[in-house]
């Protein structure tokens, strides 16, 4: 028909019935008579000695908007989504209603629902759907460039050497990075992705084996922003192991490496291209129309904020107590804001030039080899004394580092440093110790060194004791005396040092944290305290403060005699108030001058529904977020994502309620890993809450825990979890509280609990709600099968 519109069909052939479906709705909808749009399957492109991905790309470029069909998540059609979104095309998702297909990798993945999706059930249902009205409007999105941190990755679940290597490359390359972090963010919402590869002048992907844990899921992510970067026209590195077969459609695009040391050339390589694009003008932005969509609050995850926190942080008591020195221990729930006050206290203290700023985030993949090479093996009186001078040896080696690096260009022409310098200098690298690359690579390299020199001398044998002569032999290189004097002898010239470590319990094992994992934390903590008082002792001013999940830290020190007597500082956030604070730091941080001084009352209603079902909408925000920053900021980023994509000017009680679908979604996940990490047998325990009431009896919650297989002698102990994570809450009387209402005192909800005895109450948390399709929630939430975003 002259003058009609050809829109792409994209789908998977992996199940021949649903592709069948699919081919007939569209035969069936390009039949209708005076139909403005035709529809062509992929199929019809694949033309005998052509590339695939050409004609493909053409299609898209050309078509007013591109059906994909997300039943099974062909790895191909999702990077047509991801290239799509990113040509500022319309996405139009379609999923087979009765198929199971990918939905569970769809839901962990985290794209799908937040860009929206339409069920049909039958070809003619597909057909009256293509055959409606769609909405061609695209996601609009600003192309200026974050040119203080150019460059977005996605990481991987699996932290392998090659993972390591990719962020130690970027870091070397001298390029601030933006990151998702699976440990962190559990899903990728669509419109967060959109947003960083928008602002990203190089993207860099790292797909993975399949047969690696979470693969499937990261390479569903990293296809989707590869799509992105692609249809953006951003540089982009996809690096792929030898030997994994690649999509098809990024095959060309992709770049092998065999060895870990092959990836340091394959930056090398890309760098160029960053530079390039970072010398562009930035592109005009396409105008919004409004406060919603041009704000910026920031990013959920702190790791991405480096470079923008200081125009909204909030200063708490426990931000000031770490700057004055007085604690050696931060701890705090995962999204409290632990790695925040790391960053403006590192950013703060290193503003003195003086300073010396050594901040370390090992990771527990970077110790595996300690653990598994040696430490399995040793008697539990060895494993500390191994691991207490394992961490002495490393802060010291760290000092050491971070003095060289920061005097290499100036020493020459500083008469007073210059000799202690190359004393120094010659002293860290007495055989050959390498200086090269980032931290995570150092920490390898030194673990991996005494792992094979143990092997080497003493075999695998179980219950060995060292002695600390052997300890001494086996790890160090170094005259460690001799090391430290010229450290102290270097440090007269110099101000405080501060040795700030975060990140220890990122990466532990999937299968809970064991004694070795209780060990490595206790002795860490030992040996900074040990390090800081030989230091101070020698007249240097050094502090050293180790940063740490709350929840990690009482349950793998409970039972230490050192428990307490650490000087603790505990990010516990109790008042409503404080987090709306927070959250209007963030809401006028890009106001000019004196409008930067208004009260939340005064912005907050012309950006969001004052009410949500007759509820104050921030009130509503703030009582679901388990009382975390993080979580304000992914339920507000998620509803404003709803709102944008309609091109409202304010959120609405609809972008609320989808919203606050999406964060549930990643809540329960997120929670149920968290549970997992410190008790293994509660892995899965969340979801056995599906579909239950959301105000439980004693005997109903016990029914609920049997069924997920806790045996009944640790019944006790996983309620206690649940109650303490905030999943659960006790009813007394009229009046409702959770972990967080009665300042975290697990022992408070212990006993109103035991006072009811079997006729305690337990309620959910209302967060859970959406995800674990409570029967209240269900109830009170109409039009939940809609489509989330208009992509």
């Amino acid at each position: 028909m002259a003058g009609q519109k050809v829109a792409f069909v994209a789908y998977s052939s992996r199940d021949p019935a649903v592709a069948g479906l699919i081919l007939e709705g569209v035969r069936h909808a390009n039949a209708v008579s005076a139909q403005p749009v035709r529809y062509e399957p992929w199929v019809f492109n694949d033309i005998a000695g052509n590339p695939l991905i050409s004609p493909i790309l053409a299609k898209i470029d050309e078509a007013p908007f591109v059906v994909a069909d997300i039943s099974y998540l062909n790895l191909n059609v999702v990077y047509e989504v991801g290239f799509t979104v990113g040509r500022g095309k319309r996405a139009f998702l379609i999923r087979h209603s009765g198929t199971v297909g990918d939905r569970g990798v769809a839901k962990e993945a985290g794209i799908f629902d937040t860009l929206g999706y339409h069920e049909y059930g039958s070809a003619d249902d597909l057909r009256n759907r293509l055959t409606s009205h769609v909405d061609e409007a695209a996601l609009p999105f600003n192309l200026t460039l974050d040119r203080k941190a150019p460059v977005y990755l996605i990481e991987p679940p699996t932290r392998t050497a090659a993972a390591i290597m990719v962020v130690s490359r970027v870091k070397k390359a001298g390029y601030r990075y933006r990151s998702f972090m699976p440990t962190e963010d559990t899903r990728l919402a669509a419109a967060d992705a959109v947003r960083q590869v928008s602002a990203s002048a190089g993207i860099v992907l790292l797909l993975q084996q399949p047969e690696l844990e979470g693969a499937e899921v990261h390479n569903v992510r990293a296809l989707f922003v590869a799509g992105l970067a692609h249809g953006m026209g951003k540089p982009t590195l996809i690096l792929c192991p030898a030997g994994y077969d690649a999509p098809l459609d990024i095959r060309d695009a992709v770049r092998t490496y065999r060895f870990p040391d092959d990836i340091t050339d394959r930056v090398a390589d890309f760098c160029p291209s960053i530079n390039d694009h970072l010398q562009q003008a930035d592109t005009s932005p396409i105008e919004t129309g409004g406060l919603l969509q041009s704000m910026s609050i920031g990013d959920p995850t702190a790791e991405n904020e480096m470079t923008t926190l200081s125009q909204y942080f909030l200063k708490t008591s426990q931000y000031d107590r770490a700057l004055r020195g007085d604690v050696n221990l931060v701890v705090g729930r995962k999204g409290s804001g632990k790695t925040a006050l790391f960053i403006r206290v590192r950013d703060k203290i290193r503003a003195d030039k003086r300073n010396i700023v050594v901040d370390l985030k090992p990771e527990g993949y970077q110790l595996l080899k300690l653990k598994d090479d040696i430490l399995s093996y040793l008697t539990e009186g060895a494993r500390q004394h191994l691991i207490t001078a394992f961490w002495e040896y490393l802060i010291l080696l760290e000092v050491t580092y971070k003095l060289l690096e920061k005097d290499r260009g100036t020493y020459k022409f500083n008469h007073e440093i210059n000799a202690l310098y190359l004393e120094l200098d010659a002293a860290y690298r007495v055989d050959n110790f390498s200086a090269e690359g980032d931290f995570s690579e150092r920490l390898l390299t030194l673990s991996q060194r005494i792992g094979d020199q143990y092997a080497a001398r003493y075999g695998h044998e179980d219950g060995r004791k060292l002695t600390s002569q052997q300890v001494t032999e086996l790890l160090y290189t170094h005259d460690l005396r001799a090391l430290r004097d010229r450290v102290s002898r270097y440090l007269e010239k110099k101000g405080t040092v501060w040795v700030l470590f975060d990140n220890l319990d990122k990466g532990w094992s999937t299968q809970g944290v064991d004694v070795i994992d209780a060990i490595a934390l206790r002795c860490l903590i030992d040996a900074g305290r040990k390090v800081e008082r030989e230091m101070q002792r020698a007249g240097h001013q050094f502090r050293c403060i180790v940063f740490v999940r709350n929840d990690v830290y009482e349950h793998l020190m409970a039972n230490s005699a050192d428990y307490g007597k650490e000087m603790r500082a505990t990010l516990d956030w109790t008042d409503p108030d404080l987090l709306r604070e927070m959250l209007r730091l963030r809401l006028v941080s890009g106001l000019d001058g004196k409008a930067a001084e208004v009260s939340f009352e005064q912005i907050w209603p012309t950006i969001c529904a004052s009410h949500f079902r007759g509820e104050e909408s921030s009130a509503f925000i703030i009582e679901r977020s388990l009382m975390r920053p993080r979580n304000v900021l992914k339920i507000f980023n998620h509803a404003r994502g709803f709102a944008t994509n309609f091109s409202r000017l304010r959120i609405s009680e609809e972008d609320i309620q989808k919203g606050m679908r999406a964060y549930s979604q990643d809540l329960l996940i997120e929670l149920d890993r968290e549970l997992s990490d410190v008790q293994p047998a509660a892995k899965d325990l969340l979801y056995h809450f599906i579909d239950a009431p959301s105000v439980l009896d004693a005997a109903a919650l016990g029914r609920i825990v049997e069924e997920a297989g806790i045996e009944a002698a640790g019944a006790e102990g996983v309620t206690d979890f649940l109650l303490y994570y905030g999943v659960l809450g006790v009813r007394t009387g009229d009046t409702d509280f959770f972990i967080f209402n009665v300042a975290y005192d697990l022992k408070a909800l212990k006993i109103r609990a035991k006072r009811g005895g079997a006729n305690t109450l337990y309620l959910i948390n209302p967060a859970f709600g959406p995800a674990l399709g409570l029967k209240e929630f269900k109830d009170s939430v109409v039009d939940l099968d809609e489509p989330a975003l208009p992509l």
